[in-house]
């Protein structure tokens, strides 16, 4: 069943629930947003899918209409009687953990890896794609520690707050440039694919959301993205300084990167010569 507002507004009440600001809950309702999602997703039948924050399942519906195998990850257990029957109509094709996506914040739950590796990946699919409504605390965390920690995940089409969206698709120069998009954009390719007014979800956000489509490089930019962070905060905390007051200028920076520049001047590529040089 695709479900429209009313339906989610029914599901809701038939089992006694609200949504829950303390988990972050704007419920997309938009169908033609939804569809857009879906078609920037590029799902073929039998894909495997990671599903962060389904809700009621609004979303889920689509993927797997669409013919993908979905791994739903909701923290809120009261959903659970909802999901589980997205579950059971679906048998096969459909699965719920019951927890936090996230280990702290540095790491992906590994039940939520274990979950995928049961529908299948590291035998029948080699890969995971992300497609999610992903509640605006979460979104920065599980997007650096998927494309860091976990190249399976080939791609991801995401829903997030538009600030977060700006930051991940930054360029040089700007005030969004920093450590977020700077290591996302040296793994992934990323493209901004639609922006989603408040009255797409409800309850309506008091903010525009946007999707935004990650496509994990074949030659990423950069071999130790950890290492590379690390740099990346050391500069970024203090982003108005320049590059010889943060580093040193006790010997010659790299060809083309002046100690006089400040770290939001830089390309990726000079990032990438400044670790070396570092190194």
């Amino acid at each position: 069943m695709v479900q429209t507002l009313s339906q989610i507004k029914a599901l809701l009440d038939a089992h006694g629930l609200r949504p829950k600001h303390r988990f972050g809950q704007n419920f997309l309702h938009d169908a033609r947003k939804m569809e857009a999602i879906i078609e920037s997703a590029n799902i073929n039948a039998g894909d495997l899918v990671l599903e962060v924050g389904p809700g009621t399942g609004a979303l889920t519906t689509r993927l797997l209409a669409a013919g993908a195998k979905v791994a739903m990850v909701e923290i809120d257990t009261d959903l659970a009687p909802i999901l589980q029957m997205v579950c059971g109509e679906h048998a096969g094709q459909a699965s719920l953990l019951l927890d936090d996506i996230l280990e702290g914040k540095h790491a992906i739950n590994p039940k939520a890896i274990a979950l995928l590796e049961q529908m299948g990946l590291g035998t029948t699919h080699d890969s995971f794609k992300l497609i999610a409504n992903l509640p605006y605390h979460v979104a920065s965390p599980l997007l650096v520690n998927l494309v860091v920690d976990h190249p399976r995940m080939s791609g991801a089409v995401v829903m997030v707050q538009k600030e977060v969206a700006q930051r991940l698709m930054a360029k040089p120069g700007g005030k969004d440039y920093g450590q977020l998009g700077i290591i996302i954009q040296m793994l992934c390719h990323v493209e901004g694919v639609s922006t989603l007014p408040p009255g797409c979800f409800w309850p309506p956000p008091s903010i525009d959301s946007m999707v935004v489509s990650l496509t994990r490089r074949q030659q990423p930019l950069v071999e130790d993205a950890h290492r590379m962070s690390e740099l990346l905060q050391k500069l970024f905390q203090q982003r108005r300084k320049q590059l010889g007051s943060i580093l040193g200028r006790d010997r010659a920076f790299p060809e083309g990167i002046s100690p006089q520049q400040r770290p939001e001047q830089l390309t990726l590529e000079q990032f990438v010569e400044l670790a070396r040089w570092q190194s």
